[in-house]
């Protein structure tokens, strides 16, 4: 952040600092930030694409650098009928409004040029455009219907798994509960992986600030 040269000087009165000296710039974020999830079934590693799905991945890096992800897990195995080793996993704060951060705007594919490969990390969202938050899905072989295309926005990619899509296939493997509501029916896991912790493993670590009222309610019901 620049300031003018009065309020520099200002600011730096007493401090020792010269006033001829520069801020020290706050660091860029990296094109690519890697983040490790430590999960009951085993460690992943994705690989964020910034430089192309900016406003999703500093969304999702959010999430991360709170520890918002702690605790959570993930709970839906979407396997296709036709060919049940392929499809998706679904994971992140799930209904949880206490963890929740505000929504995300849609980055479409035709703008990133990110497309829902086979490890792909889409954000999950509701049947509004514009309604991506803490929830995310890791693609299990190709998914191009979830990319955007005439008279269909489709779904906001924004990484890759690098490590452990060995651990995402076993969680799409996983036995799922016959009930649930709509799109869910069938595919929620019956015994969840939790989710201990995520970790980023480049840049710096932003925490937004904001309260953690899920850890204050988890010590009153302790």
């Amino acid at each position: 952040m620049r300031f003018r040269t009065s309020f520099l000087a200002l600011a730096m009165a007493g401090t020792g600092i010269a006033a001829g000296t520069s801020p020290a710039a706050a660091p860029r974020e990296p094109a690519v930030v890697r983040v490790r999830f430590v999960t009951a079934a085993g460690p992943i590693v994705v690989a964020l694409d910034a430089r192309h799905a900016p406003g999703t991945v500093a969304n999702f890096l959010a999430y991360v650098d709170d520890g918002r992800f702690e605790g959570t897990s993930f709970y839906r195995a979407t396997r296709r009928k036709t060919a049940p080793n392929t499809g998706f996993v679904q994971g992140g704060i799930g209904t949880d409004s206490h963890r929740m951060l505000g929504v995300v705007p849609l980055e479409p594919t035709n703008k990133t040029g990110i497309k829902h490969l086979d490890g792909t990390l889409s954000m999950a969202r509701y049947e509004r455009s514009d309604s991506g938050s803490g929830n995310f899905s890791i693609m299990v072989g190709a998914n191009p219907s979830l990319d955007a295309r005439p008279g269909f926005i489709g779904y906001a990619a924004f990484g890759r798994v690098i490590v452990g899509m060995d651990v995402v296939k076993r969680m799409l493997a996983r036995p799922t509960l016959p009930g649930g509501d709509g799109a869910f029916k069938g595919q929620m896991m019956a015994k969840p992986v939790t989710i201990v912790r995520a970790e980023r493993l480049d840049g710096v670590a932003k925490p937004t600030g904001g309260m953690k009222v899920w850890q204050m309610l988890r010590g009153v019901k302790r």
